[in-house]
């Protein structure tokens, strides 16, 4: 199966063994993709938790409206969210400033939260979908890539300058590859920090310190308005950027299987099929898993050999095999590394060296996903774990309270999911029917 990650900067465009899309989450073991009902928590001040204003945010797994009746996969935008339904279509709702939901530039906000049809994939058997903060993207039957929503960082991929899309576009520059099938690593977008290997200009952007012009406590409240800041101005900045505008081969996968695949923020995670892990990008945070000094891709020192990862704004998790030699059955665990102002890395100890998650050693984990400041992890059993800044409601425990270690969604008792997907601020999961 492949899906296909795209960040705020750039994008990436793999053959992907993601064990949380619909028919591998909840034990199922393969076969046919199960599917089911979409249900969100967390802020909904884009709609994104598709519950129609004045509604507020969503502080337990609340079922999202109108959708059809099977849906076979999600994906969590940062202020936006994508379904597939059964019979192949895109559905979508949430934020629409750069056109990511493709029902054009000017629907009116309160419209936002309804969940509605995306226009002009009608004949497209759409089988995966991915959302970024500004892009939504769709992967056909026939292994052909579209894309949709506005980006001046060539996050779209259809050829240089071209930075908006109202109705979704095939990436014609990958037309010759079945995306999945290939096993090729693509990407493109915005190359600064090494985020894309060796393609484009290397440079390195300033620290939310440095942003600041003083030192501050990284866990303050000023630094994360410093934070926030900074991606604000980022995105508006059009001055000197490293533009990849279509996709090219990424050279240092270029001899390698590629098993997975993850965008953060700033900074991208790579994995082999022999368990290596390449990281680049920004390191204000120790997200690389590695000391400060050079952003390009390089691998990173793990203890286990990681098989899935997630990569957000200033943490990363991975999914890894705990199993010793000799022991029965398959253990996974939670590597986490990276920015923990919120406890998002579900552990103490040292930030920047990708270390055990102990609380969840007694379950089987098929799927992590890692939202700004709070993390989401699924189990063989279908059940799902929170845990980091609990703020809006985005833990879906029913408390804005934070969590420093892993909690059970007991409101899902009695349910199965099949899926969980963090975005910035909101989460969706797909709960078998």
């Amino acid at each position: 199966m492949l899906s296909l990650l795209l960040p705020r900067t750039r994008a990436f465009a793999s053959r992907r063994l993601l064990s949380s899309l619909a028919g591998a989450g909840g034990g199922s073991g393969g076969g046919a993709p199960r599917a089911g009902s979409v249900y969100a928590f967390g802020d909904n001040s884009h709609g994104a938790v598709g519950q129609p204003p004045p509604a507020s945010d969503a502080y337990v797994p609340t079922p999202v409206p109108s959708l059809p009746p099977s849906v076979s996969a999600v994906a969590a935008g940062h202020y936006h969210s994508l379904a597939v339904s059964a019979d192949g279509e895109v559905w979508s709702w949430g934020r629409n400033d750069e056109g990511q939901l493709g029902r054009g530039l000017h629907s009116p906000r309160n419209t936002w939260s309804n969940t509605e049809q995306v226009r002009g994939l009608e004949n497209v058997q759409v089988r995966a979908v991915s959302a970024s903060g500004v892009v939504s993207a769709a992967i056909g039957s026939d292994g052909s890539l579209w894309v949709w929503g506005r980006s001046k960082r060539g996050q779209l991929g259809l050829g240089k300058d071209i930075v908006e899309a109202a109705v979704p576009s095939r990436v014609e520059a990958l037309a010759s590859y079945d995306v999945s099938k290939d096993g090729k690593l693509f990407g493109w977008g915005y190359s600064e920090n090494g985020r894309l290997g060796e393609m484009g200009q290397s440079t390195r952007a300033p620290s939310a310190e440095e942003y600041m012009g003083k030192t501050v406590d990284k866990y303050s409240s000023s630094m994360m308005e410093a934070v926030e800041k900074m991606v604000e101005d980022k995105i508006r900045s059009e001055d000197n950027m490293p533009i990849i505008w279509e996709p090219s081969l990424i050279h240092e996968a270029s001899h390698h299987e590629v098993s997975d695949v993850s965008c953060g923020l700033d900074h991208s995670l790579i994995i082999f099929s022999d368990g290596v892990l390449l990281s680049g990008g920004d390191n204000t945070y120790g997200q690389l898993g590695r000391k400060p000094g050079l952003s390009k891709l390089l691998p990173v020192h793990m203890s286990y050999k990681p098989f899935s990862v997630s990569a957000s704004v200033g943490h990363s998790l991975a999914l890894c095999h705990t199993s010793t030699e000799g022991t029965s059955g398959v253990e996974t665990g939670i590597l986490s590394w990276g920015w923990n102002c919120s406890s998002q890395l579900g552990r103490p100890g040292q930030e920047d060296v990708p270390t055990l998650v102990n609380c969840l050693s007694e379950e089987k984990l098929v799927s992590v996903s890692a939202g700004r400041v709070h993390s989401v992890a699924l189990t063989s059993k279908g059940e799902v774990w929170t845990w980091g800044s609990g703020r809006n409601g985005r833990l879906g425990l029913g408390s804005s309270i934070d969590e420093a270690e892993p909690c059970l969604v007991d409101t899902l008792e009695g349910v199965q999911v099949l899926q969980v997907a963090a975005a910035m601020d909101h989460n969706l999961l797909l709960v078998a029917e």
